[in-house]
């Protein structure tokens, strides 16, 4: 195992930039040819992270905060893992200023035409089922398929595919750039050594997920989507590591607080400083911790309140309860699937319906629909606070 004092940074690689932007006036098209630089991510499958005792120690810190937060949410009789991979899906969009409301992605995840935003984000909650789901079988393969999942971002046709073209942050032109990319020959060997770093077990592991969430950012595989992608692989670490085997913890709703701090802590990671990306990560989960206990208090009311609709709590009507409080918006169908008798069913939906528990929607695709307006709210509440950098559940 190779030792460093220090991380390395990016190095670069001179190059020219002689295409033109049609759209661009003869001055900005003269600003935005020459020469600029290709970045050159560090080889760091094999390096050991050094960073400042006290800085480890807190990493220690959240790490067992989150493993104590996963562990106790086995005991809570709600799915609340649903939920809050639904809250880190919207955080991580946001952070990409796409928003929307907790109304509107619900149905765009049903194929409600709700909006592109509310599309892209629902889109983005099944890039995080990916990557929970591959979180044991990190590879190239699964980080493909997590970006398959999130649809390519704003280029669907290259959904999947790792990039094959000149790719920039900021400007008009590589020129003009804050930051720009690797070459695309050299994001797959880049990616491969990144993945041999996340898979590694000896390392600590918020440490490793905010190194590869960097490392991923600074590769910048793909056309469109490396932000959410590399957020969610993030969780897929966590996951692996066995931090949050039960959760996915919404750090992407700690990081909204300052994304300033945030972006600014990936540009000092490119310079070889470690410390700024894994305080983000640090800080970010604690504030996450916080949001979602307060969010789990709203879903245990919203519970509560479903359960009072009937004198006797039926296993059916218990099983309507779990998924009106991790589903904003569901069919007849998803309650059928929990083996609910389709006669039942429809009187339990009905009833809560009269009840105000739950909502009528225009159909979808010719299907029935409902959405459950308190947790629609309570959803839109968490994502009101994660932009604070402190909350309370008033």
């Amino acid at each position: 195992m190779k030792n460093r004092e220090a991380w390395p940074g990016v190095g670069y690689i001179e190059a020219t930039w002689h295409a033109d932007d049609p759209a661009a006036s003869r001055r900005q098209r003269a600003l935005n040819r020459g020469a600029f630089r290709f970045s050159l991510p560090a080889v760091i499958g094999d390096l050991e992270p050094r960073v400042d005792p006290a800085l480890a120690g807190d990493a220690d810190q959240v790490c067992a905060d989150i493993r104590a937060f996963d562990a106790e949410s086995a005991s809570w009789g709600v799915p609340f893992a649903s939920v809050l991979l639904r809250t880190e899906s919207a955080s991580s969009s946001q952070i990409e200023n796409l928003t929307a409301g907790a109304r509107a992605v619900a149905l765009a995840s049903l194929g409600g035409r709700t909006g592109a935003n509310a599309v892209m984000i629902a889109a983005n909650t099944d890039a995080m089922r990916a990557a929970v789901e591959l979180a044991d079988r990190i590879s190239p393969n699964t980080i493909r398929a997590m970006h398959e999942r999130l649809n390519g971002g704003d280029d669907p046709a290259n959904a999947g595919r790792f990039r094959d073209q000149t790719v920039w942050v900021g400007g008009r032109s590589p020129v003009t750039a804050t930051f720009v990319a690797p070459p695309h020959g050299q994001v797959e060997p880049a990616i491969d050594d990144l993945c041999s770093f996340a898979r590694r077990t000896d390392l600590q592991p918020m440490v490793q997920a905010a190194i590869a969430h960097a490392q991923f950012e600074t590769i910048h595989p793909f056309t469109d989507g490396n932000g959410r992608t590399g957020r969610a692989l993030v969780s897929s670490i966590l996951r692996h590591r066995g931090v949050s085997p039960r959760m996915t913890v919404p750090i992407s709703s700690g990081l909204l607080a300052d994304t300033g701090e945030y972006f600014a802590a990936l540009t000092a990671y490119r310079g070889g400083h470690l410390a700024p990306i894994v305080e983000a990560f640090v800080e970010a989960s604690r504030r996450a911790i916080e949001n979602a206990n307060i969010l789990r208090s709203d879903i245990n009311d919203l519970r509560g309140r479903i359960l009072a609709t009937a004198d006797r709590r039926t296993a059916n009507l218990m099983k309507v309860a779990d998924l009106c409080s991790a589903e904003p918006a569901l069919t007849a169908e998803m309650v059928a699937d929990l083996g609910v008798p389709v006669p039942s069913v429809y009187r339990i939906l009905d009833r809560l319906a009269e009840n105000g528990v739950i909502r009528v929607e225009k159909p979808i695709g010719g299907v029935r629909v409902w959405t459950v307006p308190d947790l629609l709210s309570a959803l839109d509440r968490f994502a009101e606070r994660a932009g604070r950098r402190t909350f309370s559940s008033g």
